[in-house]
This record gives C-alpha cells, sequence and structure tokens, in this order.
C-alpha cells in the first residue's frame, strides 16, 4: 500500500481512464505522492508508464517526476529505461500542428495570385485569426488598413 493521509473522495475519478477508483487504498487505486489530488487504477498508470518511459513519465495532473517516479517504482510500476521518444510522438503523429495555415477563408478571395498567395507585407499579406489560428484573410479581402495589426474571424468573433 502507498503512504497516502486519506482514501480517495467517494466518486473520485482515475485521471487517466475518467472512471471511479476504489473509495479506499488498496493495491488497484494509486495516489500521486506529489499533489496528492491525482489519483488512477494501477493498469492505467501502468500503461501509462509504458507508453512514456522513464524520459517522459510524469504525475498526469501535476507534472511532477522526481516524486513520482520513485514513489511508482516502489509500487511496482515498470518504467521503460528508454531515453527515446514517448509512443505518443513516434510516426510525427502530431506534425500537423505545427503547419501554420496558408490560405484566404474569405467568402471572395480578391488576390489575383489565388487564395494560398502570401506576401511579407501590403494587400496580400497573410493575416491569421488572432484568436482560433485556423482562419485567414489577405488584408485587401477583408477591407484590413496597413496600420490593422490583427484581425478575428467570424466564428471567433
Amino acid at each position: 500500500h502507498q503512504t497516502v493521509d486519506a482514501p480517495p473522495e467517494p466518486g473520485t475519478e482515475c485521471i487517466i481512464c475518467m472512471e471511479p477508483v476504489e473509495d479506499r487504498i488498496s493495491y488497484t487505486t494509486m495516489v500521486c505522492p506529489a499533489c496528492k489530488s491525482a489519483w488512477f487504477h494501477r493498469d492505467c498508470i501502468q500503461a501509462h508508464a509504458m507508453h512514456a518511459g522513464i524520459a517522459s513519465f510524469q504525475c498526469p495532473l501535476c507534472r511532477d517526476e522526481q516524486e513520482f517516479i520513485v514513489d511508482m517504482f516502489i509500487m511496482g510500476i515498470r518504467i521503460p529505461f528508454r531515453l527515446v521518444l514517448p509512443s505518443w510522438e513516434d510516426n510525427n503523429a502530431y506534425t500537423e500542428l505545427f503547419v501554420r495555415h496558408s490560405l484566404c477563408d474569405a467568402t471572395v478571395c480578391l488576390c489575383p495570385a489565388g487564395r494560398e498567395e502570401a506576401e511579407e507585407e501590403g494587400p496580400w499579406e497573410l493575416m491569421l485569426c488572432r484568436s482560433c489560428a485556423a482562419k485567414g484573410t489577405h488584408r485587401r479581402c477583408s477591407g484590413l488598413e496597413d496600420s490593422t495589426s490583427s484581425w478575428e474571424c467570424n466564428n471567433c468573433a
């Protein structure tokens, strides 16, 4: 058993699978030793450890590494010793997140070179929505002055 001051409150959910944990401290119910707020099932934290590896294993809630890793190791959680990226970053799974929106989404695009044209400044500078960055417009297509430093799409406005 983990050294814990109090058992989880009734209705506490596993921070990983969002299913209820037991209302008592047991072999299958564990807590982060650092924040004492993140409760999880042994199987859930073991799966997390297998995917993360020692280089990325931390409390899913408070992000503590040192105290968390030591306690999980003592409690029998196997943490693979691999210094490569965690499995969720294999095969460039998140590369799309680093791609900047590059198209004018105005209903009528006035740019003679087309929606994908983007100049550094001037009427064909592509302005991205300051809130979501998922929509863009050329300055001229939305009637924006050269002095306008930001723009917001209709969805965010």
